[in-house]
């Protein structure tokens, strides 16, 4: 049977991906932050302390989080407002008896 999606919930999905990317971007940020704390030289060539920014390895998850949820957002507004035209997406669906 095929069906057809007529409407995505902007804020719904937005939610869920923006989660998603928050929580999968620690995967990247914590080792980076680990490798910059241990293996960056703590002086430059002149002498002077290097300080390595840590509050953009706390940020990141944060606009992953913003960007993420405004960007799925505004693709399913995009989606709902060009579906009457287009038709939709449309999918198969089975039925599997047990």
């Amino acid at each position: 049977m095929k069906t057809r999606i007529t409407r995505l919930s902007p804020h719904q999905n937005g939610k869920v991906f923006a989660v998603i990317s928050a929580v999968s971007s620690l995967i990247f940020v914590i080792p980076m932050l680990l490798i910059m704390l241990f293996a960056a030289p703590a002086t430059d060539q002149q002498g002077n302390p290097v300080d390595i920014p840590v509050f953009m390895f706390i940020l990141m998850p944060v606009f992953y989080l913003v960007f993420g949820y405004l960007s799925v957002a505004i693709g399913c507004l995009i989606y709902n407002l060009l579906v009457r035209f287009v038709g939709g997406i449309e999918f198969e669906l089975s039925r599997q008896d047990d």
